[in-house]
């Protein structure tokens, strides 16, 4: 997908064309489609996405490394402003807990081979969506909004997080304050909202491996909200899985394809992988 990221913005910064309209099957002489997988194509992602991967396709100057380079080094970037804004807001929900929390993120291999090595722009998407999460918390919601519409603008997938935006939103808000779902509002704890967060990334997980298949970098959507939830059965389940489905890989490495019956074999290492995370989430 790195590849396609690069190409696409070199659609515009290039050939002065507009990805959402031309792929790279459009371009076939370019060196850069030797590099790629998906040259049918067009631009899947949101605006947010191509004005983020423009400047730096620019400061490439046509390149392939320096351009390489710059889009690895948004991905660093938004893998450590995921770590720094998760401490922020361990800091405020449980400050005991706050160095594990990073830790549990930044050290999970999963994390760090999507993010880093594969670099899916998912580590920018959720990112932004943590950054509005914190700024939700304090109340500052100007900038959550921003943060959380830059979000959805890259993938799409946070837009499954508006309800609990909406909620905390209303527990602090002075609008109808006296209404008695207001009240009872303003009961439901932080950690309720975390968890609740969790479970709704969780769905747009299911509902995208649903409608094309499931991939790994997929948690990156949801692990962030299951480090921070601190809840430890689902943050077993949740790091056995992430261990588990990293090996769906092995079989393509073996074979150098994905066909049959590597299919079959990658939704048998899902299944088996939930299931012993279930069994040591119980077990908790």
């Amino acid at each position: 997908d790195l590849f396609n990221y690069l190409f696409d913005a070199r659609i515009v910064t290039l050939y002065h064309q507009n990805p959402y309209f031309f792929k790279a099957l459009d371009y076939p002489l370019d060196p850069w489609i030797n590099f790629m997988r998906w040259t049918h194509r067009t631009y899947p992602y949101g605006p947010v996405w191509l004005s983020l991967t423009v400047p730096f396709s620019f400061l490439g100057m046509g390149f392939f490394l320096p351009t390489l380079f710059l889009f690895k080094s948004l991905m660093v970037a938004a893998y450590l402003g995921t770590i720094y804004f998760m401490g922020k807001i361990t800091e405020k929900l449980n400050p005991e807990r706050k160095l594990l929390t990073m830790a549990l993120f930044a050290f999970n291999p999963l994390i760090l081979i999507e993010s880093l090595v594969s670099a899916h722009n998912d580590i920018v998407m959720i990112c932004l969506a943590v950054m509005s999460f914190y700024f939700l918390l304090e109340k500052k919601y100007l900038p959550a909004l921003i943060f959380f519409l830059l979000s959805i603008g890259i993938k799409f997938a946070t837009i499954f997080l508006l309800p609990v935006f909406i909620l905390e939103f209303l527990r602090h808000s002075e609008l109808g304050s006296e209404s008695v779902l207001i009240r009872m509002l303003k009961l439901i704890q932080h950690d309720v909202i975390v968890t609740a967060s969790t479970f709704l990334m969780a769905i747009a997980v299911i509902l995208a491996s649903f409608r094309l298949e499931f991939q790994p970098w997929y948690l990156l959507w949801v692990l962030p909200f299951v480090f921070l939830s601190g809840k430890k059965w689902l943050i077993v389940l949740s790091v056995i899985v992430s261990l588990g489905v990293m090996l769906q890989y092995l079989p393509f490495l073996y074979s150098g394809n994905w066909n049959p019956p590597i299919p079959q074999i990658k939704i048998w290492i899902i299944f088996l992988s939930v299931i012993v995370g279930s069994l040591f989430a119980l077990a908790v």
